[in-house]
């Protein structure tokens, strides 16, 4: 069986030996950018390789980029050839965070057209609180080739979002907390508010009190609640940098709401230009 949205813990210690299971730990802290690597050095899920969300899975800030570009496709490729990916495997990533940099790999994973690729539900904290053992020990990678088939009509950029907005033909999930989204507070982008027409999802909302995923069924029930009977794939998600709004494009695809876009930019790409609007309205 192909797991391609989420994966147990129960079921990840299963397969913890299956060769063609290869595990990503993707642990990352915007506040500590090594924070994440250290951590898998004290400890990670056996088997497991490390991605690096600045060096691995984003490509260099530029004038116009936002904090997380996307990464150039042809050296992800090889680094999942590196990491012992080919297309038969059935890839499992996962964090310490709820899944959020995890669902980053699931996502790029997505547009490369590897299928079969997971979130560990619950992360590296639900395998240990069942009990699971974790090692020090670096795993030895059996360099393969991953064949990528890109779907690059899988994100939008600015001006598609502008457009797409302006004819009413999208519905924008911001996947940021609600206090960054009303522009009370922002601790990380030198501008605070949102995109004029876009509406407000964070991305916590998936998970219940434990870090773990809703059912399917509740996050269908609330993901229709916000876009009414737009398809899912006129359904766009953004937030602070293109990273947690793969969370929201994760949950809606657990939901069967499949198809969904990421606004990759998000909205640290749009505020470089200040010809583009922003609400609430700043001076």
């Amino acid at each position: 069986m192909a797991y391609n949205t989420l994966v147990s813990a129960a079921t990840l210690n299963q397969h913890i030996n299956n060769t063609n299971w290869i595990i990503i730990d993707c642990r990352f802290s915007l506040a500590d950018t090594e924070a994440g690597v250290k951590a898998y050095r004290r400890g990670h899920i056996p088997h497991a390789r490390y991605a690096h969300l600045d060096k691995d899975l984003s490509s260099g800030i530029t004038a116009h980029t936002g904090r997380h570009p996307l990464p150039g496709f042809t050296a992800l490729t090889k680094k999942l050839g590196d990491w012992g990916i080919a297309n038969h495997s059935q890839v499992v990533v996962y964090d310490d965070a709820g899944g959020v940099f995890a669902a980053r790999l699931w996502w790029l994973l997505y547009c490369l057209g590897h299928e079969n690729a997971a979130v560990l539900n619950g992360g590296i904290k639900q395998w240990l609180k069942e009990g699971y053992k974790t090692t020090t020990t670096l795993p030895t990678s059996k360099t393969t080739t991953f064949r990528p088939y890109l779907n690059d009509e899988l994100w939008v950029n600015a001006v598609q979002v502008q457009n797409n907005l302006a004819k009413k033909s999208i519905c924008l999930i911001d996947a940021r907390s609600a206090e960054r989204f009303r522009g009370e507070e922002e601790p990380i982008d030198p501008i605070a508010g949102h995109i004029p027409g876009a509406v407000n999802r964070p991305f916590q909302l998936n998970l219940d009190a434990n870090g773990l995923f809703l059912s399917g069924d509740d996050m269908y029930k609330q993901f229709k609640q916000i876009i009414g009977d737009k398809a899912p794939e006129h359904v766009v998600h953004m937030c602070g940098s293109g990273v947690t709004a793969c969370h929201n494009v994760l949950a809606m695809e657990y939901a069967g709401l499949k198809g969904s876009k990421l606004y990759a930019g998000s909205w640290s790409e749009w505020i470089r230009n200040k010809n583009r609007a922003v609400s609430p309205h700043k001076q």
